[in-house]
């Protein structure tokens, strides 16, 4: 209940979660501190997520068969600890054991020629008898060749919505059976249908679960793209499969092994780039967070002016957090305890990657 509300509560995101939870020492503790936080940003009245709507949540989960795991639980993918905006929730449903087991994300465009479907059912279908389990968004086109071909091996479909909203609907009847024999992973809440702005989120998370990320067919400015770009940023491999120069749907993988993907005609490819090495890395241990020191209060005329000299250095395009400490010349710390207050009063926004915009 208190890691549901704390995630929950306004501008807290992931990565605004694990710092919280390192510098209180456990989620009740920062979500007592949230307030004066809050109130140190220059924002009045500022109260954490109710108990009450965190209470129906978990009771929306109940009603839809999920299931909600925390990181650090057994269930949750190992995987996915890895990258540094990890959720620190997520509802699943279906059989939590394929959550750990070697995984490849297959994506693409939704728009997929008939030869990119056949392309994609074939790579999965071969990858999976591999033993290999295939991740995907559950998109239509290439998501949905992913999935079907995968059913009977069990399949890992990443909603943006909430684990209980079928988007597109006409793949309701592939989400019940993924739901029945493979798995079902969302960072929403349940019954939250997904807008443009979830879809990125989500597109991290598929790339997080896996080895490597091979895009079948993609667009030049595809949400593949997205996804094969989060992949690099959290050191997974990149594979692409090659398609006609004037194909439009086949631009981004040419790009994609442009700039150095691999280029992929077949399964028999991504297991020979893989490599013997495929399985997902041991996290190693983490400090226990009541175990992390608590940083001392500091004097409001120094906040604000740390506060207007980072946002004086980024605008709309996504600036990388360590490159503002850099430019600062001051601790990464420092610079993300601006950032956390900066965002708390909705000043700023973050990104999947470590990527932090100013709010419009």
């Amino acid at each position: 209940m208190a890691w549901l509300r704390l995630l929950r509560s306004r501008r807290v995101g992931p990565t605004t979660f694990y710092r919280l939870m390192r510098e209180h020492g456990g989620a009740d503790a920062a979500l007592a501190a949230l307030p004066a936080i809050a109130s140190q940003a220059g924002v009045s009245n500022y109260a954490p997520f109710p108990r009450d709507l965190a209470a129906r949540e978990l009771s929306a989960g109940k009603r839809a068969g999920a299931r909600l795991i925390a990181a650090g639980e057994r269930h949750y993918p190992a995987a996915l600890r890895d990258i540094a905006d990890a959720p620190p929730l997520l509802w699943a449903r279906g059989d939590l054991t394929l959550a750990n087991r070697p995984t490849l994300a297959v994506v693409g465009a939704r728009n997929a020629s008939s030869l990119g479907r056949r392309m994609a059912a074939r790579l999965a279908a071969a990858l999976s008898e591999a033993g290999f389990v295939i991740a995907s968004g559950l998109a239509r086109g290439v998501d949905t060749e992913a999935h079907r071909a995968t059913l009977d091996a069990g399949t890992i479909a990443v909603v943006a919505g909430g684990v209980d909203v079928t988007y597109p609907q006409e793949n309701a009847a592939l989400m019940a059976q993924i739901a029945e024999g493979g798995l079902i992973l969302a960072e929403e809440p349940p019954g939250l249908h997904p807008q443009a702005r979830h879809f990125p989120k989500r597109n991290r998370i598929i790339s997080g679960l896996a080895r490597a990320v091979v895009v079948v067919e993609a667009g030049a400015r595809s949400g593949s793209l997205i996804t094969a770009r989060g992949a690099l940023d959290q050191g997974r491999e990149v594979m692409a499969v090659p398609g006609h120069p004037f194909d439009a749907r086949a631009s981004g993988c040419n790009l994609l092994i442009r700039d150095g993907a691999t280029l992929i005609r077949s399964a028999e490819d991504v297991i020979e780039a893989l490599g013997p090495h495929a399985l997902p890395r041991a996290r190693p241990p983490q400090p226990a967070p009541a175990d992390l020191p608590r940083p001392a209060p500091r004097p409001r005329a120094e906040t604000r002016d740390l506060h207007a000299r980072i946002l004086g250095l980024i605008g709309p395009a996504p600036v990388a957090e360590d490159q503002l400490a850099r430019d600062l010349s001051l601790p990464a710390r420092r610079v993300s305890e601006g950032l956390l207050s900066l965002e708390l009063d909705g000043q700023i926004t973050r990104q999947p990657g470590g990527l932090v915009i100013k709010t419009a």
